[in-house]
């Protein structure tokens, strides 16, 4: 009879996710702010500032679980050819990708988030100068957003739009919002979410 014991990427989850839910808050706390910095000296505006580490997250997201489903679908291809148990297939493949998440070619993330960012009516940067300048953020949030994929259940950041309601549970408000406004102007970082259900609030400006 198949044994149905879980495999190491399950019996490390609630490990990896404690990991991983800290590394995200080590991204907003430095990386985010470097970038800010950074950017701040070629553009004036700190609202477009905000607004670009802001998609630059969303679409860091947004391609590393492109890559994820990818890199899973070779791998499963790969294993499933010569595979017999003790463990399912999925398990298989997870424990697999757990292990080798440095094939992960997060560079090809990176140019396709710099790619999208180039092409976003919402921002726009000085002719000169590329959204690479802040590619040590957008590197560090695909590899977490990667990573996020492995654990059961994934993570994954809310959707948001300019003019959506602002919600306590989900965002704090920047200092330098209105706090008697009701709708979100802009976003400053994106909320961290586990099945719906917001695990780290995000940031927003409220204005009237």
């Amino acid at each position: 009879l198949r044994s149905c014991s879980p495999g190491r990427a399950r019996r490390t989850n609630a490990s990896r996710r404690a990991c991983l839910v800290a590394r995200f808050g080590d991204i907003y706390a430095q990386e985010r702010l470097d970038a800010e910095t950074l950017l701040k000296t070629y553009i004036s505006d700190m609202e477009m500032v905000q607004r670009i580490i802001y998609i630059a997250a969303v679409e860091s997201f947004h391609a590393a679980k492109m890559a994820y489903r990818q890199f899973k679908i070779r791998v499963r291809e790969t294993l499933s050819l010569g595979h017999s148990g003790p463990e399912s297939l999925e398990d298989t493949v997870l424990d697999y990708i757990v292990r080798h998440e440095d094939l992960y070619d997060v560079q090809a993330s990176v140019n396709e988030v710099i790619r999208f960012m180039n092409i976003n009516p919402k921002i726009s940067f000085p002719p000169e100068i590329d959204f690479i300048v802040i590619s040590t953020l957008i590197r560090e949030l695909c590899r977490v957003a990667f990573s996020m994929q492995t654990l059961v259940p994934p993570l994954d950041i809310a959707f948001g739009t300019d003019g959506e309601l602002f919600s306590e549970n989900k965002y704090h408000r920047s200092f330098d919002s209105d706090f008697t406004a009701a709708l979100v102007a802009y976003h400053v970082w994106p909320a961290l979410m586990e099945n719906d259900v917001v695990i780290v609030k995000g940031e927003a400006v409220t204005k009237r």
